[in-house]
């Protein structure tokens, strides 16, 4: 049997750029690494969830290690929360959070506070509260991002999110949406007046200020949802699996599913990530692991800037990086593609379905030369992300027969 790893380009399927004169940053890019593995294996098309679903990093990520997020999906709230060191017990409520800036009419100015990321721990621990008896614990994650973690009796994740998503708009109400959640809303607003009185004061936000800074003067909630009841990884599949990733919401999803998580110094779940670290590390984790996942999120970050140059440089430095990879072909099953299209003209995800690519040694291989959006149309394939765990059990000789 082989081993598996499976690299997720966060973001990386795009449209044609006219900066790029015509085309997708991953076409743009000089990617002689990712085109011989694409020339090694089998390549095609892969729908984030099913066809036409702008699906989000954490529902695409469950489905890409064969989780359907149909049946077990409850918000991503528990996966951020988990991934920065926060505790989820069952019952609990998690959000994902942003440090964001408000004017005085609670209109959003900035969702990411001039993306901070200096004092956010201080900011957090001084919103850490109890109001009637509920824990409200919040943590920082990597720059403006947090997670709030409500501890206490009959709470429920059905309420809407107080982050508008837009600059210009006021931050919503939190609300129920139906009877269960009414209770947990009122909660959750009561604790947002509290959070901006105290950050409106904070010596952080002074200081910001003063150095011409915007302030982080209130905390953006969203994907409310309570820990999910998931199969652990080694039971559903008889393998060990790690996860290398900058960001907390991965790495919480695969701490819940029982995987290894493997911390690489200079990680950052940004554009200056450790890339050739993440390498060594996932190379050193194939010695004691069956599976590994890597997550590169510079390629989404890069979209959600609208920055097209931006992208296809992450992409180049993957490229660069991944290239030990192509000497463990022989005992190796690799898979490559992205979790979603983030196209840099919509700054946002998309509907469209990404490229993926599956090479290992003895495989069969289509015509396929280049590892982009248009050329992987005409490879094999055209699957859904809660295939491709099939298909890399089946390519590593771990799948078991249907029928006799």
């Amino acid at each position: 049997m082989k081993k598996i790893v499976l690299i997720v380009m966060d973001g990386l399927g795009d449209r044609p750029n006219h900066v790029l004169h015509g085309k997708t940053a991953l076409q743009a890019a000089y990617r002689p690494n990712l085109n011989y593995l694409a020339s090694m294996g089998i390549n095609g098309m892969m729908h984030p969830i099913k066809p036409g679903i702008r699906s989000g990093s954490d529902t695409s990520h469950l489905s890409l290690l064969g989780y359907d997020p149909e049946k077990v999906y409850t918000g991503r709230g528990p996966f951020e929360a988990l991934g920065i060191g926060l505790e989820v017990m069952p019952g609990d409520v998690a959000f994902r959070a942003n440090f964001a800036t408000v004017d005085s009419n609670d209109v959003v100015i900035d969702r990411r506070a001039d993306r901070i990321s200096q004092g956010t721990d201080l900011l957090a621990s001084s919103l850490n509260m109890e109001i009637e008896g509920y824990s409200f614990k919040v943590k920082e994650g990597v720059e403006h991002r947090a997670a709030l973690v409500i501890h206490g009796p009959g709470l429920s994740s059905e309420v809407t999110d107080s982050d508008p998503h837009e600059v210009g708009k006021k931050v919503n109400t939190v609300r129920g949406t139906d009877e269960s959640g009414t209770r947990t809303a009122e909660l959750v607003n009561r604790f947002l007046e509290s959070a901006k009185k105290i950050l409106a004061s904070h010596p952080v936000n002074e200081k910001r200020v003063k150095d011409g800074l915007k302030p982080a003067n209130q905390l953006l909630l969203r994907g409310a949802g309570k820990a999910p009841d998931l199969e652990p990884f080694g039971k559903k599949y008889s393998m060990k699996g790690a996860c290398i990733a900058g960001i907390p919401m991965i790495t919480g999803l695969c701490n819940m599913i029982g995987m290894e998580i493997i911390r690489v110094k200079g990680a950052t779940g940004r554009t200056d990530t450790n890339y050739e670290g993440k390498i060594s590390a996932l190379i050193r984790a194939l010695k004691t692991n069956d599976f590994v996942i890597l997550n590169f999120k510079g390629t989404d970050v890069a979209g959600h800037d609208g920055d097209p140059l931006l992208k296809k440089s992450v992409i180049e430095r993957v490229d660069r990086a991944i290239s030990p990879l192509k000497d463990l072909l022989e005992d190796t099953v690799f898979a490559i593609t992205g979790d979603h299209s983030t196209p840099c003209s919509m700054k946002d995800h998309s509907g469209d379905h990404v490229p993926i690519l599956f090479a290992t040694s003895g495989n069969l291989r289509d015509r396929v030369r280049h590892f982009d959006e248009i050329s992987c149309m005409d490879g094999a394939l055209e699957i859904n992300s809660i295939n491709v765990m099939d298909y890399l059990l089946q390519l590593s000789e771990r799948s078991d027969k249907y029928g006799a």
